[in-house]
């Protein structure tokens, strides 16, 4: 007998409905149109409970775990059993086609088909007989033909239309019956079935009762579904969709029942019929093909099921492989899901776990392929709200809230995305503990979230069809929210931080396996770049260099930059998305920090100043103030607390190491073609390919090592470092490679928060960082060299920037001469370097400008305090006067404290390098500087003024005077030599023997000496006294010096005349103290050097015979 033709079977559903009304069959009421509203009112759950009650004990099914979605085969044909064939089938003229359904079934291959009248010896094989294959129909779909049973729906009529052999024509009847049946009744037929109370039943005439296997199956085993967080409708579809899905669990109970049995034909074949018509007959049901059509725009009646993980092992999958080859079926049943999705997630948070649910489905359907398509991922790229126009100048908010993915993106534990989390969580104080739980919690939630995200997006870029609009869409949410990036940015109109972090996560994750060699380094030069880099500072060329250079390349016949492929977009789009999200993100955390510590110290002065202003006029404006600001400092720490569990997180900052350890490879390799930073120095020349690329790609590496340092070093003990550390080492020891000098100043920055002073947990990581054979040979003449360069930087507060700059490196040199070989290459590069005399020079002068400051302040602090000391007096004052002088003080204390740190660290520096170095200090354009500066600086700490350094609890500031005046007086005696001698009787300015007299005075009485060193300092002050009573018996005074013997920048006899390229005459100690601090003529400011300068001759020989003139006239 042939397949019955869909005109066939609408024959026989006609003839049904007009003879059979009342044969009493399913006990069912009078048909109802499938617009009634009849729907059982037990639909939903209950009816898929009492349904599945309904069939005998002994064949429940198995509950199967919701979230695989491969069926597991019993055997290698039922395996192939559960393959869609994509094509249609032919038998003779007759299209196989699913009775009414327009989706095509699955054919059993030709050469596993078996004769169906064949004898079989049943004792022998395994192979069903024509009465075991009925009865198998028979338990899945819950019918009978030849008795009537209170356990089965009775289907008399079909007696005469089945015929022997006919399997997959006795499925479809069954099925277009039974569902006709629900369709036609008030109430559903099936919910009226018995379970089997009786397991001795055994009739022996194929279709009836099929008899049971309770010995087999137990009770539990049933089909249950909850619907209880995600209720399904209460509609006739509902009731069609839960028939056959426990028809669908059916059939894997009847293979677990006789897996022999099962696995050969024909029953194999029977049992992968009966599974493959459930799903066509649920695609029609989700169409609305038994009932009205279905808006494609509407809810899905299949996502509850997915949210509940209540559809049948394998069901999803074959679902999705059996509707993709009818791409308006596809749509109808996928996009209702898929929307639907996204409207759910929406209004979800971190909150709770409901977000796994649709997170997981997603997943799920993402990762069905069909061949080698996965066709839901192809679906997901052609939905209108895939990659939604901009409408608004917020178009990065727009993509996060009105885009397919953006709601997923967006899951967030900032409290500024969502306030959901801070509400349930930190609502009320919490403890530290609590808090890190916490913490812990909503750290594995995001784990997870980004996870599924991965699994999502990989799955949409390996399909084929999908990967360029998934690249699109992620460009887009970079370019779209590129002003992320800057300092100050509305944040209306731009995406959430936990959007830019999840998205982050995602492209991290899918970097993490691509290798250097497969990133094309000239990528961002490409004219087809998903990233624009032309509104960026360049790392060494200026912009408009750069963009000639770019020029060039496209006109060349063959330019260097390759055919964009995955892995190098892949790359540079990750590297852009760090600009944009995890930068971003910490600069507004320590914003933020920031903003908690000033609003509490504005709290606690005002409140400590409530005295002085309670019963003043505008105490209650103060009172006012109190209160908001106390009300904005537990807003910011609530929102510090959900902040904390974002952006502390060790998985994601972890995951930013490793890719920045990736860029530093980049980098290395882009700079140094050839050793890749394997060896120093680099090429004189900066390769434009990397002069050319944008500042932020070594900055963002800094300012996140500057914060992980900060808050969660223990990050960096990864072997992943090392890499980071030799890019950092390089470019440290190769300032010329990097335009911007504050650049160089942030690297030099990451060494100093390293150091173990500064943060005692990085003790292993500093060490690997000196001691690296790169650090040994070449950073200590690179720092010398910035200590330098960094005196003017051509920034407007550049003259204040150089003393945090040059701390940081006092540090650093403090840390290395601990080394014994960085100890040794600083004493040889005093000895012979070239920069190590500017480098003093530049020492000095900080040196003298940041005791000048720091006592400066310590004298006003001094005059304040004394002032409030006197009671009356200071009473006298008006309070806008007591305010404004206290404001004062507050403003000379925090200088204080700051210029005496940097003096301290400078002059530490200047007492253990004159201890083994002393030759370059006595330099002639050195040696009168430097004692001129200790004498000035003795002078204040023991001259008749020093009582004015006196000041109330002087470690708050850090000032130690015995401590300061046993360096200063050290370096005395460690430069102690004729030439040093000389030099501090020559300055007239501040040396008096009663000054050293003085200082010994002062050495004894605190005992910050030994008696051998106060006398080798008495020895020095003999020395001193006896070379100023030389230099006296010595002076002449040659009277009116000529203009021309003049030196025209101090007005002194010139004793070495030299010619600048100006043609201007200079004595040369002078000019050479000049090009210390400055390489420019002091007339013109044009560039100068030393070696510029030549030697007047002819005017010394006559300021010689001038002299020798004048003494002969005396």
């Amino acid at each position: 007998m042939s397949e019955l033709t869909p005109d066939e079977i609408r024959r026989r559903r006609l003839a049904r409905l007009a003879g059979n009304q009342g044969s009493p069959t399913d006990g069912s009421s009078p048909p109802q149109s499938s617009s009634s509203g009849g729907a059982s009112s037990q639909g939903g759950a209950s009816s898929s409970s009492r349904a599945s009650n309904s069939q005998s004990q002994s064949i429940q099914p198995t509950r199967t775990p919701p979230s695989s979605l491969n069926v597991d085969a019993v055997s290698p044909d039922s395996q192939r059993s559960m393959d869609i064939d994509s094509e249609c089938s032919e038998k003779g003229s007759q299209s196989q086609m699913d009775v009414d359904s327009g989706i095509e079934t699955m054919e059993v291959e030709d050469d596993i088909k078996f004769e169906i009248k064949r004898k079989r010896d049943v004792s022998i094989g395994s192979e069903a007989t024509e009465d075991q294959i009925n009865e198998a129909i028979c338990r899945v779909f819950l019918v009978s033909w030849k008795e009537k049973t209170p356990e089965f729906l009775h289907l008399p009529y079909l007696e005469q239309n089945i015929q022997e052999g006919e399997h997959k024509d006795t499925v479809n009847q069954v099925l277009m019956e039974v569902l006709m049946s629900i369709q036609d009744s008030s109430q559903n037929p099936v919910l009226k079935l018995k379970p089997v109370t009786s397991h001795a039943v055994s009739p022996k005439k194929p279709g009836s009762s099929p008899r049971g296997f309770s010995t087999m199956v137990s009770p539990d085993m049933q089909p249950k579904r909850e619907f209880s967080k995600y209720p399904v409708e209460k509609c006739k579809e509902v009731e069609l969709i839960n028939y056959l899905l426990d028809c669908y669990d059916r059939v894997s109970i009847e293979e677990r029942i006789a897996p022999k049995r099962a696995s050969v034909p024909p029953l194999s074949s029977v049992l992968s019929t009966a599974r493959s018509q459930c799903v066509c007959h649920t695609a029609l049901v989700l169409q609305g093909a038994f009932t009205q059509p279905r808006s494609s725009g509407g809810s899905s009646l299949l996502l509850p099921y997915l949210l509940s993980h209540n559809l049948p092992r394998g069901f999803l999958s074959e679902l999705v492989q059996t509707t993709c080859t009818d791409m308006d079926s596809f749509k109808k049943i996928l996009v209702p899901v898929l929307q639907g999705l996204c409207r759910h997630i929406h209004s979800l948070s971190l909150d709770s776990d409901d977000y796994r649910e649709p997170l997981s489905v997603l997943a799920e359907l993402c990762e069905i392929k069909s061949g080698n398509i996965r066709p839901v991922c192809s679906l997901m790229v052609t939905q209108s709200n895939w990659l939604p126009q901009g409408m608004t100048q917020a178009s990065g908010m727009e993509l996060e809230k009105l885009s397919l993915l953006g709601p997923f993106l967006g899951l967030s534990v900032f409290a500024e995305d969502n306030t959901k989390v801070v509400e349930k969580f930190f609502k009320h104080q919490t403890t530290a503990d609590n808090a890190r739980l916490v913490h812990q919690s909503l750290q594995h939630g995001l784990e997870y979230v980004r996870t599924e995200l991965h699994k999502v997006l990989h799955a949409i870029l390996v399909n084929g069809p999908s990967r360029d609009a998934a690249l699109n869409f992620i460009s887009a949410a970079l370019d779209r929210n590129s002003k992320k990036s800057q300092i100050q940015v509305d944040e209306r109109f731009v995406a959430g931080d936990g959007f830019m972090l999840n998205l982050l996560s995602v492209l991290q994750m899918l970097s993490m396996k691509i290798h250097q060699d497969k990133v094309d380094v000239y990528y961002p030069f490409h004219p087809n770049a998903r990233i624009s880099i032309k509104s960026e500072t360049r790392l060494r060329a200026l912009p408009n260099e750069a963009e000639k250079w770019i020029a060039q390349l496209k006109k060349q016949s063959s330019p260097p930059w390759q055919d964009p492929k995955f892995p190098t977009e892949c790359f540079f789009l990750t590297l852009h998305c760090h600009h944009l999200s995890i930068i971003p993100s910490t600069r507004r955390y320590q914003r933020r920090l920031r903003a908690i510590r000033d609003l509490n110290h504005m709290v606690e002065e005002l409140e400590a100043a409530e005295p002085q202003w309670s019963l003043l006029p505008n105490a209650s404006r103060n009172k006012e103030m109190l209160k908001k600001w106390k009300s904005q400092v537990q807003r910011l720490q609530k929102s510090k607390l959900c902040a904390d569990a974002a952006i502390l997180d060790e998985s994601l900052l972890r995951r930013c190491l490793q890719f920045y350890s990736a860029v530093s490879e980049y980098l290395l390799r882009v700079s140094d073609p050839v050793n890749q930073g394997e060896s120093l120095p680099l090429a004189d020349q900066v390769p434009m390919p990397f002069g050319a690329l944008p500042d932020y790609y070594i900055e963002d590496i800094s300012d996140y090592l500057l914060f992980v340092l900060q808050f969660m070093p223990n990050v960096l003990d990864d072997p992943c470092i090392n890499r980071v550390l030799n890019m950092l080492i390089v470019f440290v020891c190769s300032n010329n490679y990097i335009g911007n000098p504050y650049l160089t100043a942030k690297l030099i920055e990451v060494v100093f928060v390293m150091n173990p002073s500064v943060q005692d947990r990085t003790s292993v990581l500093h060490e690997k960082f000196l001691l690296h054979p790169l650090s040994i040979s070449h950073l200590v003449p690179a720092l010398m060299k910035f200590y330098v360069d960094i005196e003017t930087t051509g920034a407007s507060n550049e003259f204040y920037d150089k003393f945090t700059i040059r701390y940081h490196l006092s540090i650093i040199f403090k840390s290395m001469w601990q080394m014994p070989a960085h100890q040794t290459n600083m004493i040889n590069e005093a000895n012979n370097g070239k920069h190590f005399v500017k480098f003093v020079n530049m020492l000095m002068n900080d040196t003298t400008f940041l005791l000048d400051e720091s006592l400066d302040c310590l004298k006003r602090i001094h005059e304040i305090q004394d002032a409030m000391e006197n009671k009356a007096e200071w009473d006298k004052q008006t309070k806008e006067q007591q305010q404004s002088r206290q404001r004062q003080l507050a403003m000379d204390e925090r200088q204080c404290r700051s210029y005496l740190t940097l003096a301290t660290e400078t002059v530490d520096m200047f007492h253990y390098l004159t201890e083994k170095i002393q030759k370059p200090f006595l330099a002639a354009e050195l040696a009168n500087r430097l004692a001129a500066m200790l004498n000035f600086n003795l002078q204040q700490l023991c001259g008749p003024k020093c009582k004015d350094l006196k000041v109330k609890n002087p470690e708050r500031y850090g000032w130690e005077p015995k401590k300061l005046l046993n360096r200063l007086t050290d370096i005395y005696l460690h430069l102690d030599c004729p030439e040093f001698a000389k030099a501090i009787a020559d300055d007239e300015r501040s040396y008096r023997k009663e000054l050293f007299d003085d200082a010994i005075a002062r050495m004894c009485k605190a005992r910050i000496k030994t008696e051998l060193e106060i006398e080798h300092f008495k020895k020095l002050q003999r020395t001193v006294d006896r070379i100023v009573v030389e230099n006296q018996q010595a002076q002449i005074d040659y009277g009116d010096i000529p203009d021309e013997f003049r030196d025209p920048l101090m007005d002194t006899l010139m004793e070495d005349p030299v010619i600048l390229p100006s043609g201007t005459v200079m004595d040369r100690p002078i000019i050479m103290r000049h090009l210390l601090n400055s390489q420019t003529d002091p007339f013109n400011r044009q560039p100068l050097t030393e070696d510029e300068l030549k030697p007047a001759t002819d005017l010394l020989k006559k300021i010689g015979d001038w002299k020798k003139s004048k003494l002969r006239t005396k």
